[in-house]
């Protein structure tokens, strides 16, 4: 398994890095693109992280654990329910979420993400792992009230900060069965597996290259398990997938 990042140093530079331990080691440009590596190590802990990856668009997919399915007394869907998220939504690790003014309810949800690694049109299921770059940490930052309220998820889902991403993408990893986590101020409000996924994320891959193009760098949000919940100014809100690690954020006004 590999890992990559995305960092700013203390001059403003921000740079794409394979992560080695405690090491970062940068490269030319996107490593889904074929950015290489230029020789520099610089230690992680003098870097600040970014969002790993800058997507043209973010592909959600809802209601695809069973047990969140039943949480929200929904039917099981017979094929995904897919939504967008902008781009604009996008943070990174310790980056503040914010929460709006006139939200009644902010929910968390973590996910995996699926960052797509080349055009992707018309894939099939049995190919998609092909078009398969890695795997990060998500949140699902949800207006449950605005959601409730609209009868569809558009203004819901779509806040700037909405979509913390990260830390690391992790390539070469079999995302079949991982420990999916949120903690919230430290108590644990989500566990469960990816394994109980109603569509694993090679059929959503597919799925959704069969309705849109997807470019290199995208990002695929694979739902989320029961547990979610509301979020509070002050609050840290903590994702952690096995073999990933650990998106952690706060949340201000």
């Amino acid at each position: 398994m590999d890992r990559y990042a995305r960092f700013k140093d203390d001059t403003g530079r921000v740079f794409y890095a394979a992560v080695e331990g405690k090491n970062a080691l940068p490269l030319t440009g996107e490593p889904w693109l074929g950015g290489k590596r230029i020789g520099t190590v610089v230690p992680v802990a003098g870097l600040q992280p970014l969002a790993p990856a800058e997507p043209a668009k973010i592909v959600c997919v809802g209601l695809n654990y069973l047990d969140h399915i039943a949480e929200f007394n929904n039917e099981a869907p017979s094929e995904p329910v897919i939504f967008l998220k902008p781009p604009t939504s996008v943070i990174g690790p310790g980056a503040d979420i914010i929460y709006p003014e006139g939200v009644g309810r902010l929910d968390f949800e973590a996910e995996l993400a699926v960052i797509v690694g080349g055009k992707a049109r018309m894939v099939g299921e049995a190919q998609a792992q092909d078009y398969v770059f890695g795997y990060t940490c998500a949140n699902d930052v949800t207006a449950r009230d605005l959601q409730r309220k609209d009868g569809q998820w558009t203004r819901a889902k779509s806040f700037d900060t909405f979509c913390p991403l990260g830390p690391y993408i992790v390539s070469g990893l079999d995302p079949g069965r991982l420990r999916i986590e949120a903690r919230l101020n430290g108590q644990t409000r989500q566990c469960s597996s990816t394994g109980r996924m109603l569509f694993n994320p090679f059929h959503l891959l597919s799925f959704v290259s069969r309705i849109m193009t997807l470019l290199p760098g995208d990002v695929i949000l694979t739902g989320t398990p029961s547990g979610v919940g509301p979020m509070q100014p002050g609050d840290k809100i903590e994702v952690e997938i096995e073999n990933i690690g650990n998106l952690m954020n706060m949340v201000a006004r």
